[in-house]
């Protein structure tokens, strides 16, 4: 499949996506580290930790949704106005294989943008030993928040 190429609307785009992301105070209590950031782009690395999996050690799904969540979002975030903001309004996961190794890698790419709602496709990965192995495919839309700065 090929991803359409983007291109931001403001040359902030990857400095407003870092800030944001450091006010997820989730992402800092799990761990999550923002990886890399360009228009319509973003990747988010989980490492392993006892505390995130579930009880065959695996890491629990809702830790998997959630990284795709960020990504998700972030990706599209990097295509908004600047005076914007985020919110998903839905996602789907598809678990393919258990969460598992170093870490999780979550790549967001943003698959259609619209005036509102833009469409999102992230893979999870498992990795190991520098190995990647999917782990989950999730599909997301989310909205723009016109005019309304993070936490306003």
């Amino acid at each position: 499949m090929k991803v359409p190429q983007f291109e931001a609307k403001h040359s902030l785009f990857e400095e407003k996506v870092r800030e944001s992301f450091k006010k997820q105070l989730f992402m800092k209590h799990i761990g999550a580290e923002l990886i890399a950031v360009r228009p319509g782009y973003c990747e988010i690395k989980l490492p392993y930790a006892e505390e995130l999996t579930q009880q065959h050690g695996f890491f629990h799904a809702g830790v998997v949704a959630t990284i795709a969540d960020n990504a998700s979002g972030y990706a599209a975030f990097t295509l908004m106005e600047a005076s914007s903001s985020i919110l998903t309004v839905e996602f789907k996961i598809n678990l393919i294989a258990p969460g598992q190794g170093d870490f999780l890698l979550a790549k967001a790419e943003v698959l259609h943008r619209g005036r509102t709602i833009t469409l999102c496709n992230t893979r999870v990965f498992s990795v190991t030993n520098g190995t990647e192995k999917l782990s989950a495919v999730v599909q997301a839309s989310l909205m723009q928040l016109h005019d309304r700065e993070d936490g306003k």
